[in-house]
């Protein structure tokens, strides 16, 4: 069992600057999203030996007062405070078990702010979906849609639906509905990597073969092919679907050999679909153990696969997704000594 501190006192106000956190960082606010976040990162802290810190954040409201010739009123500070310390109490308790270092904090201030300022130094963050609202001040609401476009490191976004599969218990009627209307969906040991032929792209498959790595995964680079819409100005016409799918082929078996690589002894495969990216990566997130995508993509055949498409994949995935943010990585610079590069126009 490692060890567990609170550190009740946001940073700057006990007259030192507190140490930045580092390792895994998950933000909680006491939801079941939440509580299904933090499962998942105390399991990534103890598979990466790194140390996991909780986090959750708030700010206190002040109302507008005109009986008070223009002035405001606040609420407690304290009240507020005792119930965000109450939350990191029990979610300290919730991963006790886990074989990690843990540590927890309340932070006073905007949610996203808080956890964009921690991303600097971390190593992942991790939060659900949504969150409650209330004196936590939308923790998982408005971080979910906000960080992974802007966070400086990777995020993981874990939906609620992944409680059965992380032995958490809910009783979210959408979550049950969905389980209903689409039955008992097996896990494959599998990380998914959405690919479009950009550099971002690229650098988060190189995110996901270490991922899969840790998992003993396989990797599995998904290449989706919407139908033309005649916003590709730089495809002939008309096009020949058969030889775009056939050159397409091409490139991502020479990615393949790319990651391997660099990752020697990974299994590595390709699926290369006929459809909406969007739609085909949240059809894989429902039985594979996580989906990897970029901040943003590259417009064309595969569809801005981080821009917009990373967006939808976020709001309507069934597994956890990991967001990689651009970032300068060596390994992207023998890609090309491998043999022609997805998307080369």
């Amino acid at each position: 069992m490692g060890r567990e501190q609170v550190h009740p006192d946001p940073a700057g106000e006990t007259g030192g600057e507190q140490a930045p956190p580092r390792g895994i960082v998950v933000g909680v606010d006491g939801s079941d999203h939440s509580h299904c976040a933090l499962v998942w990162a105390a399991r990534e802290a103890e598979r990466r030996r790194r140390p996991l810190h909780i986090v959750t954040a708030y700010s206190v409201p002040i109302f507008a007062a005109s009986g008070l010739d223009g002035g405001y009123a606040t609420v407690d500070d304290s009240v507020i405070r005792e119930g965000a310390e109450a939350i990191l109490k029990h979610a300290l308790d919730k991963v006790a078990g886990y074989n990690i270092d843990v540590d927890a904090s309340v932070e006073n201030g905007d949610a996203s702010g808080v956890l964009l300022d921690i991303s600097e130094t971390a190593e992942l963050l991790v939060f659900g979906t949504r969150g409650r609202g209330g004196f936590v001040g939308r923790l998982l609401g408005s971080v979910s849609s906000a960080l992974p476009a802007h966070a400086k490191c990777p995020t993981v976004t874990v939906p609620l639906i992944c409680a059965d599969r992380l032995g958490e218990i809910t009783d979210d009627k959408h979550v049950l509905a969905e389980r209903a209307k689409s039955g008992h969906q097996p896990v494959e040991n599998v990380v998914v990597a959405g690919v479009d032929g950009s550099d971002q792209a690229r650098i988060a498959v190189l995110e996901a073969a270490a991922q899969a790595q840790r998992l003993s995964a396989r990797l599995r680079l998904v290449c989706a092919v919407p139908q033309y819409t005649g916003s590709l100005a730089w495809v002939p016409t008309p096009m020949d679907r058969d030889a775009l799918f056939a050159d397409i082929k091409v490139q991502l078996d020479a990615g393949v050999a790319w990651v391997r690589s660099h990752f020697p002894g990974l299994e590595v495969e390709t699926q290369l679909v006929d459809g909406s990216p969007v739609d085909i990566l949240v059809g894989a997130s429902r039985h594979v153990e996580l989906v990897v995508l970029g901040t943003r993509g590259r417009g064309g055949f595969a569809g801005m696969l981080l821009g917009s498409t990373t967006d939808g994949v976020l709001h309507h995935a069934k597994g956890p997704v990991m967001v990689v943010p651009d970032r300068d990585d060596p390994r992207l610079a023998d890609r090309a000594s491998f043999g022609p590069m997805l998307g080369d126009s």
